[in-house]
Parts: structure tokens; sequence; C-alpha cells
């Protein structure tokens, strides 16, 4: 399986230098830069409504404070985030930009069930790809996408496969001096094992280092994301994205040593990184993107 050149460029929660995250406005921003995906999280109120919104709370972006889920859509007419942007549900959004490609990561659980029939309402499977950082939600979302809709949208791996990943590239560093192939058999046995419980994937989204926490209190950062970890990615046919990327010489190491996508909170930044490339705008929302 091949991994297509082209590089996805993902703004995160839209683009709006002044925070106004996950609003319209933000999202309209970033597609008047060219950008043919977003990344978004979904939260659902008391009563079903899937938002664009990453927080389980109201507190850090609005001018109010609560869970959403213990709140019903029709409370929350007037919250405002950065006290001026409505909050818009995910239905609002894929009617108001039907040129957009979504990035959505699952937040809650209540979504698992929500968000597939916004997706099959909106006739939206085909214009998303859909994560959660828990495996279970994930897989769920997934199947019922899938009986709702009998598609299956592009989707990028759980902690569990994004771990898997990892493990197999440093593995790789040893055993390829004998032979690539071990790689890519221990990868094929890997998912099998784990198939009834992780969903399969076309993409890994993660951050360049992991900061563990150890026993009294230490951290250690965990090297993920460099040329060895990418190259073996595309041996076994996993697409490589970065998050969240802000500066632009680390955008350009990144692309050096091959990553397909980054997310990034400086949309402006990427596309002039990417236009410097020849790689802007993009030409297509690649399914392998």
């Amino acid at each position: 399986m091949s991994v297509e050149p082209q590089v996805a460029a993902l703004a995160h929660r839209g683009f709006s230098l002044d925070g106004h995250e996950n609003t319209l406005r933000a999202f309209r921003a970033a597609a008047d830069l060219g950008y043919v995906w977003v990344e978004t999280d979904v939260n659902t109120t008391s009563d079903g409504v899937v938002l664009a919104f990453h927080d389980p709370t109201l507190d850090r972006v609005t001018n109010t404070s609560g869970d959403i889920s213990d709140v019903p859509w029709s409370d929350l007419d007037d919250v405002r985030i950065g006290g001026t942007e409505p909050l818009p549900t995910l239905g609002e959004l894929l009617r108001a930009l039907p040129e957009q490609h979504f990035n959505i990561d699952v937040k809650d659980e209540s979504s698992v069930s929500a968000l597939p029939q916004v997706l099959a309402d909106e006739g939206a499977v085909d214009r998303v790809r859909v994560t959660s950082f828990s495996e279970s939600r994930r897989r769920r979302t997934l199947a019922s996408i899938t009986r709702l809709t009998g598609k299956r949208p592009l989707t990028s791996a759980g902690t569990i496969g994004c771990a898997g990943l990892t493990v197999l590239s440093k593995m790789a560093q040893v055993t390829d001096r004998i032979s690539p192939k071990i790689a890519t058999s221990a990868w094929s046995v890997l998912t099998k094992l784990w198939a009834s419980k992780v969903a399969e994937f076309d993409t890994v989204q993660l951050p360049v280092t992991y900061e563990l926490t150890l026993p009294g209190g230490f951290t250690v950062s965990v090297s993920v994301v460099n040329r060895k970890f990418v190259e073996v990615a595309h041996r076994v046919g996993v697409a490589v994205h970065v998050w969240t990327i802000n500066e632009a010489e680390e955008m350009r190491r990144l692309l050096d040593i091959g990553v397909n996508g980054l997310v990034t909170d400086r949309a402006d930044i990427l596309a002039r990184v990417l236009a410097d490339r020849g790689q802007w705008p993009p030409q297509s929302a690649s399914s392998r993107v």
C-alpha cells in the first residue's frame, strides 16, 4: 500500500488569532486561506445536539460555565465564545461550509451515538475523518456510522494504535539490520491479534514527543515522530499527521522527514511554508492524507 505525497494541512479548531476556536468565523477564516481540512472536536448536549467544541465544560472559552452534557441546546442560545461568537453545532458547520472536510475527535460518550446520526442526516461521511483518544469510542462510533450509512469514513488511530506503531518503529531500529520484512510481518500479526478491539485505521495523528509521568512524579520525554517512525508507518501503509505545530522551522523539519500532514493553530504560517515548497494550495482532499 502506498501513501500519497500530498501534504494534509489541518487548521486546528479553525483559524483565529484572537482565540475564538471552534467557531464558524474561525472555520471560514481557514477556508479563506485555502484549507480543505479543518480539525475540530465534538461534545454533545443533554438533549443530543452535537457541538463543535473541545472542552467538556463551557468554562474556558465562553461567557458562562457548566458541563455541556448537563445542558440542553435550548439553554445555550446566548452563550458566546470569547464573548462574541455563538456556539456552532456540527450540523450547522457542515451546511455552512459544504466544501470543507472535518477531522473530528469524539470527546464524550454521548457523541458515540449522536455524531453518526448527524453525519447520516447531512450526507457528510465522505467529508470527515473520525478519531478519538479512546479506542472504544472510536471503534463504536465507526461501527454506528457504517450501520447507518453503509459507508466507513477515514479514521486515525486511537491511543492503542499509536502506541503499537511507536513500539514497532523502535523494534525496527534493531530488526531492520536483519530484514525490513520482520517489522512488516510483526505489524501484520499485531493487527490480527487486536482486530476485535482496535478498528482499522489509515492514519496516526500524534505529537512529536510524549511526556510520560513516572512513579515519584518524575516526567520523561519520549521521542515518537522521527524519520524512522515515518518510514515504518509508510511501510505498513499508514499516513502520519503531527500536532500541534506552530513554528515554521519545525513545520519544515517534519515535512523534510516525510510526514503526511500537520495540524496547526497557525494556519497562516503553514500555508506560507507549503507555498514556499510548491505544495499550496491543496489539490484535493486525498483519501490518503
